[in-house]
């Protein structure tokens, strides 16, 4: 599993015009699931996105996490993350996981954020064609791997 997460002022998913999820400041976390993906991957990036610290402190400095600031998160299913782009100039998605496979996992994953951040979590739209706006904080991005 793969997740960049973007440190955001504000982001929000539209889907055919309507808006899908949104918040106010937190992480945008974009989320792939690759084949063999299960359980023990969506515990460990639950506990990465809602405890990685990447917020600042009373010093300026990136010591507290989304649990302990309160802030949104906006969960993005995109399975081009897991692409394949080691060759050639068309990525491949063999190294992504199949639809079905990939819905069930990042379902775990939002329902399991939402049991502890029961208050901040938002989606985009699975499988559907999202359009995804943000303003970075820093900006301050990283892909995470579990």
């Amino acid at each position: 599993m793969l997740t960049l997460i973007q440190r955001v002022s504000r982001a929000a998913v539209t889907v055919g015009g309507e808006t899908v999820g949104a918040i106010g400041p937190g992480l945008l976390a974009l989320v792939g699931v690759e084949p063999g993906d299960g359980s023990v991957q969506v515990e460990r990036m639950a506990g990465r996105l809602l405890g990685y610290r990447v917020f600042a402190d009373e010093e300026g400095r990136m010591n507290r996490s989304l649990a302990e600031t309160g802030g949104g998160l906006l969960l993005v299913s995109q399975f081009t993350l897991a692409a394949d782009t080691r060759s050639g100039m068309r990525p491949g998605f063999s190294t992504a996981a199949a639809p079905a496979e990939a819905e069930r996992i990042f379902s775990e994953l939002v329902a399991i954020c939402r049991e502890k951040l029961p208050l901040g979590v938002e989606t985009g739209r699975f499988g559907a064609h999202m359009e995804v706006s943000l303003v970075n904080d820093g900006p301050v991005s990283f892909l995470l791997r579990s």
